[in-house]
């Protein structure tokens, strides 16, 4: 092997002559002429050297390799490019685009592989390959029309291509580094500037290089785009309810397909019936008593309140209650409502509150419905009823139920503390369903007739009486006999008020015992027995206790007074009265008094 030889000085890159300056001839001392010396050897071309071949090799017989070819340039430690930046002493050169070299294997036309002449004042680069030893193989020529390798030495060609002419190289500008493998003129050496420094053999990367190639800019990465947990949790529970729900009815189909076999369902149905129902069932009852109720609203100054009645005939008088008319007083509001949906207004006509009952009258209606009356004397216990009013506002409602008791005697009302406001009735007891708003309406029995006026029921919710309490029915309702609410109707509609019957005396309202005994006081400043009334001819005196009406007994004097009102005045009655001990029976004809 060859032992490695000791670096030499590293040439001066620069060869600009300067011009000599006074006073320097002294200068030139032994080190600057070791430095021409090494300028000129380098510039000298190399001995050859002779090959020297393994000997085991030639011992083989085998064909000794041809060596590499020898790099043009010595390589460079500090990397300086093909073509380097502009000098510190001189402005950039111009531009000049050098012609492609082919790459090492391309086809070329004949005649371009002929290098060109070097310009004038150019000086000519010696011959970097030494002289093959002799007997050595040389390698083959080139294929014509192909680019040798980098460093063969081609023979020399027939001249340049017809009609195309070399291009000339251009000068380098003063001060600037010419183009990598560019001649220089020869010229005097800078003493102070350095030798040229060896390039080392181009290398692939520099033989596709071309710096006036436009290089387009990288394109700018693609941010991903990034989805947020939340949003992540979003979209699984969307698509999971989605799925949810196409499963579902999927599933819900499948199972009414596999229910129904696929086919939809048709249930039988009976066809309409448009038959009329028997006139005594309860159908029959409402739809031939229906036309003729009506539903009763009222407004005054301080309160309102909603009830029902019916019509008395063709006149337009309506049959109701007291206390449902009770809140107009005398300048309120009262609206009647027909089965029809028909409206009109209504007034007083009378009302009196002993009976609690009013009847009011409409103007200018026709196509009225008055309802048949029957006849309550006629009605027994467990007789078929139905009720029909407005209960709780909700117009229309019926009811049915059965007669559970007669001669009922209750009160009802009581607000004011002289008791004028409390009504005596000797009451029909039914178990139809009557509630707040059924006040005012009939009680009709199977042939459509009615026998009461539904006025009170018993509630649920204190216990302390009778008066429409809010409590609801508890199958106790209570009407007005049609006996005597026919008789104040009338009274009412041709007088505007009502006779009730009266005995002449005044009775002990707080008498705990049995029976009703009549008052040692009278009211005010009179005697508790009218003089000349119908107790005084029936010799009742102040203390006696009356304990039966007609054969009936009686247990206060709230009893008494509501037999008493259920007849009328003129009627002669049987009372049995206790005095002393002693028991009796007093014939008498009751009185009138006329409600005020």
């Amino acid at each position: 092997m060859d032992e490695p030889k000791a670096p030499k000085p590293k040439p001066k890159w620069w060869s600009r002559p300067v011009a000599a300056r006074p006073g320097d001839q002294s200068s030139d001392t032994a080190e600057g002429a070791e430095e021409r010396t090494e300028a000129a050897a380098a510039q000298a071309p190399p001995e050859p050297v002779e090959p020297v071949e393994p000997v085991d090799a030639l011992m083989e017989g085998r064909v000794p390799e041809e060596p590499a070819p020898r790099p043009l340039h010595e390589p460079d430690p500090y990397s300086t490019p093909p073509y380097g930046g502009p000098g510190p002493w001189a402005p950039a050169p111009p531009v000049q685009h050098p012609v492609a070299t082919p790459a090492q294997g391309t086809h070329v036309p004949p005649g371009m592989a002929q290098a060109p002449p070097p310009a004038p004042g150019m000086a000519q680069a010696p011959p970097q390959t030494p002289p093959p030893a002799p007997g050595t193989p040389q390698a083959p020529p080139p294929a014509p029309g192909m680019t040798p390798p980098h460093g063969t030495t081609l023979p020399p060609a027939a001249g340049p291509v017809p009609g195309q002419s070399a291009p000339a190289p251009m000068p380098p500008h003063p001060g600037m580094t010419p183009p990598h493998g560019t001649q220089l003129p020869v010229g005097p050496a800078d003493p102070h500037r350095p030798a040229p420094m060896a390039q080392p053999a181009p290398t692939a990367q520099w033989r596709g290089y071309d710096p006036w190639t436009v290089v387009p800019p990288p394109a700018a990465p693609k941010t991903p785009k990034t989805v947020s947990r939340r949003g992540a949790w979003i979209a699984v529970l969307l698509i999971a309810l989605v799925a949810g729900c196409v499963g579902g009815g999927i599933g819900a189909y499948a199972e009414r397909d596999n229910a129904s076999g696929g086919v939809d369902v048709k249930l039988p149905q009976a066809p309409v019936e448009k038959e009329a129902r028997a006139p005594g069932s309860v159908a029959g009852i409402a739809a031939s008593s229906l036309p003729g109720v009506v539903t009763i609203h009222v407004r005054g100054s301080s309160e309102e309140g909603t009830g029902t009645g019916f019509v008395l005939d063709k006149q337009g008088h309506i049959l109701t209650n007291n206390h449902v008319v009770q809140p107009a007083g005398a300048d309120g509001d009262i609206s009647v409502t027909f089965n029809s949906g028909q409206d009109a207004k209504a007034e007083i006509i009378g009302r009196d509150t002993g009976y609690d009952l009013a009847v009011v009258k409409v103007d200018r209606v026709s196509g009225l419905t008055p309802l048949p009356l029957g006849n309550s004397d006629s009605v027994r216990v467990g007789d078929p009823v139905v009720a029909i009013g407005a209960p709780f506002d909700l117009a229309g409602t019926v009811t049915s139920g059965i007669i559970s008791a007669k001669e009922r005697p209750i009160t009802a009302g009581g607000e004011k503390e002289d008791g004028s406001d409390v009504s005596y009735v000797d009451a029909l007891q039914t178990d139809a369903p009557i509630n707040p708003g059924n006040s005012g309406g009939p009680l009709v029995d199977r042939k459509g007739r009615v026998i009461g006026i539904n006025s009170a029921i018993r509630a649920a919710d204190d216990g302390s009486g009778l008066g429409g309490g809010q409590g609801g029915s508890i199958g106790l309702g209570f009407a007005i006999p049609i006996n005597q609410g026919k008789r104040v109707a009338e009274e009412l509609i041709n007088t505007g008020k009502a006779a009730h019957p009266v005995i002449g005396v005044t009775l002990d309202m707080g008498y705990t015992g049995d029976g009703a005994r009549v008052n040692t006081k009278g009211a005010g400043s009179g005697p508790p027995v009218t003089s000349g009334g119908p107790g005084d001819k029936a010799g009742i005196k102040a203390g006696d206790v009356i304990t039966e009406v007609d054969g009936v007994p009686v247990h206060s004097g709230q009893e008494l007074i509501v037999k008493i009102r259920s007849h009328r005045p003129g009627d002669r009655l049987a009372l049995t009265v206790k005095r002393g001990g002693k028991k009796r029976t007093a014939e008498l004809t009751l009185g009138s008094a006329s409600s005020g």
